[in-house]
């Protein structure tokens, strides 16, 4: 059985650049490591990936491996693959999870998250095994994180996965909650039936990275998790110089929508009042939260 998530349903608001920023670091990286040879590359993975033994300092790397720092290894081991299956993988992942918490975050504060999570997942598989010689790599670890800052932004989302099992091939639309609770769980099973020490699948670094990102997008921003979360309002269309509310600009119009669990609706007693402030608009709802954004993407938020 194979499954491979292609997109999700959640609006993006942003574009992303962060995102696609890693994406093209990493595949620069691969591109760089290919083109080395046998043993340089061999070299490279020990110079820049993550060893617990040298990190923790029970052990040494000889002289010519030593490019950077020991400490900078849980960052540099980011970029860096072991074949193009795992550069595919991991990267189609951040593509499809990444945009969207991306898109509520911006570009800073993602990216911070982003190699956060990825050096918390460093930490926590070189803890796990503090002698291990086998270098660690790859961007799987830090994209955790995103999975994790997903579930949290984006908990009403909907991912459309490929199943292929022998000869069915089908599209099924899964909620995110439920795609990313299993790989989770997997990650931790496999985690406690993994041989320690032993090369393969760093999934422990894969659970100390979701669980990361949980966290770190709780701390980056309240407010985003409060938007992302709520149902929201989008309008589209041009600007105007006079108070009024939702219904009164759709008569006008604009194209809007209420976007409820995963559906669009026109349900206008859910609606609040929108006025324009500078460049910006302002929308409020019964409970009278406010919530404001530029003109072209205005959200409001219900209690």
């Amino acid at each position: 059985m194979l499954a491979i998530p292609l997109y999700d349903d959640t609006p993006k608001i942003h574009m992303p650049l962060a995102t696609a920023a890693l994406i093209t670091a990493c595949s620069l990286v691969f591109f760089w490591q290919t083109g080395l040879p046998p043993r340089a590359a061999e070299r490279a993975i020990y110079s820049y990936g993550m060893i617990p033994a040298v990190l923790f300092g029970s052990a040494e790397l000889p002289a010519r491996l030593q490019v950077v720092p020991s400490w900078l290894t849980p960052i540099t081991c980011q970029f860096l693959h072991a074949g193009p299956l795992h550069l595919l993988g991991n990267m189609l992942y951040l593509w499809v999870f990444g945009r969207s918490v991306e898109s509520v975050l911006g570009f800073g504060r993602y990216l911070v998250l982003y190699l956060a999570s990825g050096v918390v997942a460093a930490l926590t598989q070189a803890f796990v095994n503090p002698t291990a010689d086998v270098p660690m790599i790859g961007a799987s670890g830090a994209i955790a994180g995103v999975l994790g800052a997903y579930l949290i932004l984006k908990p009403r989302g909907n991912v459309v996965v490929l199943i292929w099992i022998f000869i069915f091939v089908r599209l099924v639309s899964v909620p995110a909650v439920f795609l990313l609770g299993l790989w989770f769980l997997l990650q931790v099973v496999s985690g406690l039936s993994a041989t320690p020490g032993e090369p393969g699948v760093a999934f422990w670094a894969h659970v100390g990275g979701f669980v990361a990102g949980i966290c770190l997008v709780v701390v980056a921003s309240r407010n985003a998790i409060d938007a992302a979360q709520a149902n929201a309002l989008l309008l589209c269309g041009p600007p105007s110089r006079s108070a009024t509310t939702l219904r009164q600009k759709w008569r006008l119009g604009w194209t809007l929508g209420v976007m409820g669990r995963s559906s669009w609706s026109q349900d206008w007693n859910d609606l609040g009042a929108m006025t324009e402030t500078g460049s910006r608009w302002r929308a409020t709802t019964g409970a009278g939260r406010v919530l404001e954004f530029p003109w072209r993407e205005v959200y409001a938020a219900r209690s």
